[in-house]
């Protein structure tokens, strides 16, 4: 039994789901910013899979509590920490047996990478964890490698560059009334500022907003910014926008209007006028 996300990044929920049509897993799907709902679904589960923020929503889940519950019951804990980055806040240090992370994403920085990590501080998993890549064939080549290995050099600045042109994004947006809302846990109005702050070092270059327009609109205001782009990834140095619902597997609880944004490190003015540039082809008012 897996206790996962009911509206997290949609490879793993989707994965999760088949796996459990085909009963090859049983998967208890909760909302995990409710921390009280998560602690109630532990009993009986051999993995909690737990990620914050969430993807997309960008709610922060209580860790420090969700994985002292985990591990007192005998669960395995394991952690997607790829949206916060080892410098945000370090899941084994709370306690869980298992970090993750997309390299392609923050890690790597620069869109042209396919990897991924799995980090654990027990020798045993570790083990058990290699000799599964080995016989599997999931070894990463060399010129992968490297292009981590290149990315991760820089990756400290990019993430500063990234959430100071994050936090100041969303103070703008928050304030405009094309807007009906904005998830960003360093807002103080967030209803997750509080939490993140308690255990976490920073908020992230992630900001997911919704826009009072049609579906139609939201879409060309997508389509119409010159500097940030209309994809589906995250996390490079560049700015990436996507509407998350366009995909028909992503969770129905994300709401049709929502924009999420991974805030690259271009010069922050450059940025805003393109949002609003953005607006004005899409006719949002």
């Amino acid at each position: 039994m897996v206790v996962a996300s009911h509206n997290g990044y949609q490879g793993t929920t989707t994965m999760l789901r088949k796996m459990d049509e085909v009963e090859r897993l049983k998967v208890r799907f909760v909302d995990l910013a409710d921390t009280n709902a998560v602690l109630a679904a532990i009993p009986g589960a051999a993995m909690v899979y737990l990620e914050s923020p969430t993807n997309p929503a960008i709610e922060v889940v209580d860790l420090p509590k969700i994985i002292s519950a985990g591990k007192a019951s005998g669960c395995g804990v394991a952690v997607d920490n790829t949206l916060a980055t080892p410098l945000i806040q370090n899941p084994l240090a709370l306690g869980a047996d298992i970090s993750i992370h997309s390299v392609t994403k923050y890690l790597s920085g620069h869109s042209d990478l396919i990897l991924g990590s799995v980090s654990t501080n027990d020798q045993a998993l570790y083990g058990r964890l290699e000799q599964a890549r080995r016989y599997g064939g999931t070894i990463a080549g060399p010129f992968e490698t490297w292009l981590a290995l290149r990315g991760l050099r820089t990756f400290a600045l990019r993430m500063q560059r990234s959430q100071e042109n994050a936090m100041e994004l969303a103070v703008r947006l928050s304030k405009d009334s094309r807007v009906s809302k904005v998830r960003y846990p360093g807002l103080t109005t967030d209803p997750y500022h509080a939490r993140a702050k308690s255990f976490m070092k920073g908020f992230g270059a992630m900001i997911s907003f919704e826009v009072n327009g049609t579906v139609a609109q939201i879409d060309l205001m997508c389509d119409s910014s010159k500097l940030i782009t209309n994809a589906t990834s995250l996390g490079g140095v560049e700015s990436i926008w996507e509407r998350r619902r366009r995909w028909a597997t992503e969770s129905q609880t994300i709401p049709e209007s929502l924009i999420r944004f991974s805030v690259g490190i271009e010069n922050v003015d450059d940025l805003w006028a393109d949002i609003e540039s953005a607006f004005v082809a899409a006719k949002i008012k």
